[in-house]
């Protein structure tokens, strides 16, 4: 969890259920029953990834649900975040998305600009050769 920018922590019961009480999250409550533990991170693909790959390899570690954007989430839900790109990688394709225009606008404008050039060229050329 941690190489992934998640947190892992074995909890206690009552304590996670006090802590929840009164916040947007309450409905998780009783999910805390025998032992829990709580991964978290402000990325929700890194542990949700982590956990269904973990649960993949090791037959006692089950992933009995969780929270997201303060919506109680089942194990379904935890696999298809497990299955999105991480927050980083989202960023990055998006922020290439944004500059693909602005080059190509860079280009499209830059490109009559040389058309033109070339056709003056060609006419001080023939200017050039006709004297």
């Amino acid at each position: 969890m941690r190489e992934n920018g998640a947190k892992f922590k074995v909890t206690k019961n009552s304590l996670t259920k006090l802590a929840l009480a009164n916040t947007q999250i309450e409905s998780i409550s009783d999910l805390f029953s025998g032992p829990t533990a709580v991964a978290y991170s402000s990325d929700p693909v890194a542990p949700a990834k982590v956990a269904v790959e973990y649960v993949k390899k090791f037959n006692n570690f089950k992933i009995i649900g969780g929270a997201f954007e303060g919506e109680k989430i089942d194990e379904e839900k935890i696999k298809f975040l497990a299955s999105l790109l991480p927050l980083d990688e989202i960023r990055g394709k998006i922020i290439g998305l944004l500059t693909i225009p602005a080059q190509k606008i860079a280009f499209v404008l830059k490109a009559p600009a040389g058309q033109l050039a070339r056709l003056v060229d060609a006419q001080s050329k023939k200017l050039e050769n006709s004297n």
